[in-house]
């Protein structure tokens, strides 16, 4: 019997690649994002190349009565979810503290930790009622570190961090894995998004680099999951060969 993965977050960048890597390996998906074009897009393309069953949820992860009224939409069939793979996530601006965009703070806040919160909750109480399932956070190396002006997603991303070690610890007694996978910089939407679609900007951040991609961080994700299962691979910090933390990067001249 195929396991079953929910995915959030599931419509571009890391989650989109996840989901095709689970494609590969024949797993069953249900794909959560906002944009339900393009989630219907990716199911038919998993659907058409790998064969698998794929369910889709449109809805909006920082509202919790979104996601309380799509998960408990799923049928029967697709509930005894085996791997929850928390993506979603965003960083929005590049301020100081004192200069900093409410709705930015209150939107990463949002998506990150209690978006992140709250589909956890629904999907963690029915792998808790089965005695098994994984959960992986994709976290960031803002969440282990912290750079100027990047104060509150810092904060959600060190709050997912702290969140994956408290998680592993009230679900061990229900044989639940919980992992992290941390990357540095990775070349998706990340950067167009935090700085609210200038693409002159976003490129720039990578420029004279080889950053990672998706696919690099799908790769150990596809690691963490298809450990045997007396195993746990705990947390992954994954970084491209040209950045050692969050602040010395090597470019090109």
């Amino acid at each position: 019997m195929s396991k079953i993965v929910l995915i959030t977050g599931a419509s571009s960048g890391i989650g989109r690649a996840i989901a095709i890597k689970c494609a590969e390996q024949k797993y069953d998906l249900i794909l959560t994002a906002r944009r339900q074009e393009r989630l219907i897009e990716l199911k038919e393309y998993l659907t058409a190349n790998f064969h698998v069953s794929v369910y889709i949820l449109c809805f909006d992860i920082q509202q919790n009565d979104e996601v309380v009224s799509s998960f408990n939409s799923l049928p029967s069939q697709w509930r005894d979810i085996d791997i929850l793979i928390n993506n979603a996530g965003l960083a929005l601006g590049l301020e100081t503290i004192d200069n900093g965009t409410l709705w930015h703070w209150e939107q990463m806040i949002d998506t990150n930790l209690k978006g992140l919160l709250y589909i956890t909750k629904l999907v963690s109480a029915e792998m808790v009622r089965r005695h098994c399932g994984a959960i992986v956070n994709i976290g960031s190396i803002a969440g282990k570190e912290v750079y100027q002006n990047g104060n509150v997603y810092c904060a959600t991303k060190h709050a997912v961090d702290a969140l994956t070690k408290a998680m592993r610890i009230d679900l061990l007694r229900h044989n639940i894995k919980v992992s992290q996978v941390a990357p540095g910089m990775v070349n998706t939407e990340f950067s167009l998004v935090r700085f609210e679609g200038d693409t002159q900007r976003a490129d720039s951040i990578y420029n004279g680099l080889t950053p990672l991609m998706a696919e690099d961080v799908a790769d150990a994700v596809m690691f963490v999951i298809t450990r045997p299962p007396h195993v746990t691979i705990n947390d992954i910090v994954i970084m491209p060969t040209c950045q050692a933390n969050t602040t010395n990067v090597l470019r090109e001249v």
